[in-house]
């Protein structure tokens, strides 16, 4: 029986996460379950505006629920892809230390930590750009959601601990290419 893989991204917003996981998706047929999906959903159930109050539904759910709300929200979906014969099932987008000790209590040495890293003044433009109606920013709303993600959420904890670090500063064939790499090596 092949061994089961749950592989996680982290890293701050504009790095790269979603293009690594769409192409280990759309070339390897891995499921992917995204953790900002969920805050998505929750600012439209909750009738908010995405951009503007995402931040505060991201907060309010972990202080209602506890700071690893989201982790264990993806743990259920990921054991149900892994139940149902799936090998490998890819986090998108972890965002804070409770959340990668939750994962790591809950899936130990199946669970391996990617943190996509790129410049600063690269990610903020590569965030400016994007064109998805949902994720639309302004360079002071960029910078406020990065200091709050790094402020309250912890989020350099799982950075700082990724199994593996790709520096995504050039073109999409060269971090794909990095990508495969680290793969080929799980």
């Amino acid at each position: 029986m092949q061994k089961q893989r749950v592989i996680a991204f982290v890293g701050m917003m504009g790095a790269g996460k979603g293009s690594c996981t769409d192409y280990l998706h759309e070339t390897y047929d891995w499921p992917v379950v995204h953790f900002g999906n969920m805050i998505y959903e929750e600012v439209q159930r909750r009738g908010l505006d995405n951009v503007k109050d995402e931040k505060f539904v991201r907060e309010d759910m972990r202080a209602k629920e506890g700071p690893a709300v989201l982790a264990k929200h993806v743990a259920r979906k990921a054991q149900e892809y892994l139940q149902n014969g799936q090998s490998t099932v890819v986090l998108d987008g972890l965002y804070s230390w409770s959340e990668y000790k939750y994962l790591n209590e809950t899936f130990g040495d199946n669970l391996t930590m990617i943190a996509i890293v790129a410049p600063k003044k690269l990610r903020r433009q590569r965030v400016l750009d994007r064109k998805d109606s949902h994720r639309t920013y302004t360079l002071d709303e960029v910078v406020a959601r990065e200091i709050a993600e790094i402020e309250n959420l912890e989020k350099g904890g799982p950075i700082a601990y990724a199994d593996y670090y790709i520096v995504n500063d050039k073109s999409q064939p060269d971090m794909v290419a990095k990508l495969e790499k680290v793969i080929k090596q799980l």
